[in-house]
């Protein structure tokens, strides 16, 4: 358990971070309305994002469905709760069930992916689910996430060819350190770009998800609308958990 004390941290530290999303966000020439923040809060106690929920936060994100899984239904229900990276078919069942207020997945990378999502939410008849397809900006063969050449391609199959999925944009995820080189952010702004076209959609229409604790304000001085911040809001991930379970 995070002693009180750390708690009371977290929640300094979030307004810090929001702080700093306006300033970049008025940098961009934008409202800081236009910027959601994303506390990703894999690791952390459900204490510790209940402290960041009663500071007024309503955004979170998990990267494990299972942590995920576990802690939504121990929340409240007005969390908008976003699944974060690479999403196994075999696991779409389980987070769907266990999460009715998930708000969205970020990000399908394959059309296999979305097809399964699609599936899923039509049987267990919950409104559509907003979905950003995930690319893959750094090139690295670690990471998931479609080539940019197949964004297009992607984005049009969850839009046209998945009517429970609710496409909504796009995202990646930094280089390792995650701190992103600009060209990460402008190959994303590229690919909206294209698939705007291609789609027939309006660039506001077309969320991106990009920046993470190093980098969000770079990210949104960019023009992202979506940042996903852990540990400059949580503190370092406590991954040692063996001796726990």
């Amino acid at each position: 358990m995070a002693a009180p004390a750390m708690e009371g941290l977290a929640v300094t530290a979030l307004r810090s971070v929001m702080l700093r999303v306006r300033q970049a966000a008025e940098r961009s020439g934008r409202r800081s309305d236009q910027v959601r923040v994303v506390a990703v809060s894999k690791t952390k106690p459900v204490s510790l994002i209940r402290q960041v929920y009663d500071a007024g936060h309503r955004c979170f994100g998990e990267n494990y469905v299972q942590e995920i899984n576990e802690k939504a239904p121990q929340l409240p229900e007005d969390i908008e709760w976003h699944f974060i990276g690479h999403l196994q078919s075999n696991k779409v069942k389980p987070l769907l069930a266990a999460v009715p207020n998930l708000a969205m997945v970020e990000g399908v990378d394959n059309e296999k992916i979305a097809n399964h999502l699609d599936r899923v939410v039509s049987g267990i008849r919950r409104k559509p689910l907003k979905v950003l397809v995930q690319v893959n900006t750094s090139g690295e063969a670690s990471k998931s996430g479609v080539e940019p050449s197949g964004c297009v391609e992607l984005a049009k199959h969850v839009k046209l060819g998945c009517p429970n999925l609710e496409f909504s944009g796009l995202m990646t995820i930094g280089m390792p350190d995650y701190s992103s080189t600009p060209e990460n952010f402008r190959r994303l702004l590229n690919c909206r770009i294209e698939v705007c076209k291609a789609l027939g959609m309006a660039e506001e229409q077309c969320e991106l998800s990009m920046g993470m604790s190093g980098d969000f304000e770079e990210a949104i001085e960019m023009g992202s609308t979506n940042v996903r911040i852990g540990s400059t809001i949580f503190g370092p991930r406590e991954y040692p958990k063996k001796q726990q379970d």
